[in-house]
């Protein structure tokens, strides 16, 4: 109690407190805009932390990385772009609403949700990280790719009225995904003999093309001078949900918070595979499952509680083994060691005070994060009336040089471009883009840890049926498609029965 006691004396201290504040303000921005995402904002506030104490400087870090994975919504939200990977669900339903002149709304609820999300994970992973580790570091390669491969299957719930064209969406996402150098083996793969193909497409350029391109074709392709002003998105209020939205939502937050833990505490998957997840989720139990994808409010809840309860989730793994579960808890990862603080076993017996203010800087991170949000939304809806031309070029210049800065390459700018293009084309076709990403997203570790398998068992298949886990998996995989199969053939059956009956 002693110890705990001394955490809050250096928690609470105004230094740590700005400290915390700082970084927080850093990631918001960061993850605001596509492109800078907030793995790049850790990249660069590691070095401040040098010469700070040890509880500040985790605090910086920790702020840093919560701010970011919640700013990703605000252009998800306003404008359609995520400015993170984990907010790519929430474009689905949050800009939407945003058409629909309830951009307050979503911004508030976003943020809301966020912050029972990430202080959920953050009690789970107190009081359960030995047991919620164990688990977790029971998952080997054929585990892990079943639950990728469960995650995909999501991709029928994005698919819209067409099943086929949400496959086809997602092979696209897969077959970019291959572009590049082999991870294992280091073959070209759909290279074409060009060099500025050997190093892929980013993920991240990908998805700024994806969604910002097409938005500032349509910009510049309209005919009349019409900006966001002239549209009822443009009159929204400075508003937030109601108490009694988000109790009657409590429960939706709670299941996705647990979906959101449970991804984060297994390494190598992420805010992305968790959005996603808990999005098909809520749609496929939620009474009004048809509104998703038109300004539904659970579509925004749910990938945003399950993106910001990742951050709990990781630093399970993290403190109680030393297993960082993705690029960002890896930087955070490299802060603890330079103060000299060595996750493992041995790490609240040697480090308790340290361990115990990391838990407070997570708590302060998301006050920050709820304070500056609800603050920031008189000044984001600010964004909707700007002239549509004004702000698509504006959107361009950041596009191009968050796509630039992410590997200083100016192939990347070309990548964006291509893949915009293509986007477009595809919109106009009525093809899901969202699929796309998702089969990005999760592409890599699904074909590595198949790989991995594969080598580990010499071969041999049957390391997909041996474990109860992969065939649980692999059954929820199966049972999602028929499900997802039988519901479009309903959905046919009715429209053919209602055009008969008009003909009548």
């Amino acid at each position: 109690m002693e110890s705990f006691f001394q955490a809050l004396t250096l928690a609470f201290s105004p230094y740590a407190i700005g400290a915390v504040g700082f970084g927080t303000f850093v990631g918001l921005v960061f993850g605001s805009i596509p492109g800078l995402t907030f793995t790049v904002a850790l990249a660069l506030a590691l070095p401040i932390t040098f010469s700070m104490a040890p509880v500040p400087a985790i605090g910086l870090l920790l702020g840093t990385y919560i701010g970011g994975m919640t700013g990703g919504s605000v252009s998800a939200i306003l404008l359609g772009i995520p400015g993170t990977p984990s907010a790519a669900a929430t474009v689905l339903d949050g800009h939407p609403m945003t058409k629909n002149g309830e951009a307050s709304i979503a911004l508030g609820t976003a943020v809301i949700v966020s912050v029972f999300g990430g202080v959920f994970s953050l009690v789970v992973m107190i009081v359960s990280v030995d047991l919620v580790s164990r688990i977790a570091i029971e998952f080997g390669p054929a585990q892990i790719f079943a639950l990728v491969l469960f995650g995909f299957s999501t991709i029928c719930g994005l698919c819209g009225p067409s099943l086929l064209k949400g496959l086809i969406s997602g092979v696209l996402g897969l077959m970019i995904m291959t572009i590049g150098l082999d991870a294992i083996e280091g073959i070209p793969r759909m290279t074409f003999g060009s060099i500025n193909m050997l190093q892929g497409v980013n993920l991240l350029v990908a998805m700024i093309g994806l969604f910002a391109v097409p938005f500032i074709i349509e910009a510049f392709s309209q005919k009349d001078d019409v900006s966001f002003g002239d549209r009822p998105m443009a009159k929204v209020r400075t508003e937030l949900p109601s108490f009694r939205l988000l109790f009657k939502n409590l429960w939706l937050m709670i299941r996705c918070s647990v979906i959101g833990t449970g991804i984060g505490a297994i390494p190598g998957t992420g805010g992305a595979i968790a959005s996603f997840l808990a999005y098909d989720h809520a749609k496929r139990f939620s009474k009004s499952g048809r509104k998703f994808g038109k300004g539904n409010i659970e579509g925004v809840i749910a990938p945003e509680t399950a993106n910001n309860a990742v951050t709990g989730g990781t630093l399970i793994p993290l403190l109680s083994l030393g297993i960082p579960g993705d690029p960002a808890t890896a930087i955070v990862l490299a802060g603890l060691m330079i103060h000299g603080i060595v996750p493992g076993p041995a790490l609240f017996m040697n480090h308790e005070v340290e361990v115990y203010g990391m838990y407070v800087a997570v708590v302060l991170a998301y006050f920050w994060v709820l304070g500056l949000q609800l603050l920031g939304i008189r000044l984001f809806v600010h964004v909707l009336k700007v002239p549509r031309e004004m702000l698509a070029v504006v959107v361009l210049v950041l596009c191009a040089v968050g796509a630039y800065s992410i590997r200083n390459s100016a192939f990347d700018i070309y990548s964006m471009a291509v893949i915009g293009v293509g986007a477009y084309v595809l919109v106009g076709l009525r093809v899901p883009i969202t699929p796309i990403i998702l089969g990005m997203v999760l592409g890599p570790t699904l074909e590595n840890e198949f790989r991995t398998a594969m080598m580990l068992s010499e071969g041999e298949l049957s390391i997909f049926y041996t474990s109860p886990t992969v065939v649980i998996f692999f059954g929820l995989a199966a049972l999602i498609i028929i499900l997802q199969g039988i519901s479009e053939l309903k959905l046919r059956r009715r429209s053919r029965q209602e055009v008969q009956t008009t003909d009548a």
